[in-house]
């Protein structure tokens, strides 16, 4: 019998913008869509500072880990897309900092420009 689909949400947070869900489950694996730094209550952060956008993005990705019943010891594949390869630093001690023991395979990948004027954007992958 075929396991079904289940659409992962986070209460209280925006809907998303695009067609597509914010986290997806399947067979003991959940994968998140890319996360802007978009905060809970819809505001943007594309005029603030990579630090607060970077700490955003990841609580983002911390959400959907937790609404999915997970944690970030339960990640198994992390893609960062970071404007500015100046930014790849800043990015890893939040990361580090933010993430705890919890050390999922990662890769950053500098690109000139973001939806909406943002600086950076995780995608990633968990067990459940």
């Amino acid at each position: 019998m075929k396991e079904s689909i289940k659409i992962i949400k986070v209460e209280g947070a925006p809907a998303p913008a695009g067609h597509y869900s914010p986290g997806i489950a399947y067979n003991g694996m959940l994968f998140i869509s890319g996360q802007l730094p978009v905060r809970a209550d819809g505001s943007h952060t594309n005029t603030e500072s990579f630090e607060v956008q970077a700490r955003q993005t990841i609580q983002n990705v911390l959400g959907i880990l937790k609404a999915a019943g997970s944690d970030a010891s339960d990640l198994l594949k992390v893609t960062v897309y970071v404007v500015g390869i100046e930014n790849w630093k800043i990015f890893n001690q939040i990361y580090t900092e933010m993430m705890g023991d919890a050390k999922p395979a990662r890769a950053v990948v500098p690109v000139p420009e973001l939806h909406h004027g943002y600086l950076v954007e995780i995608e990633a992958t968990a067990a459940v």
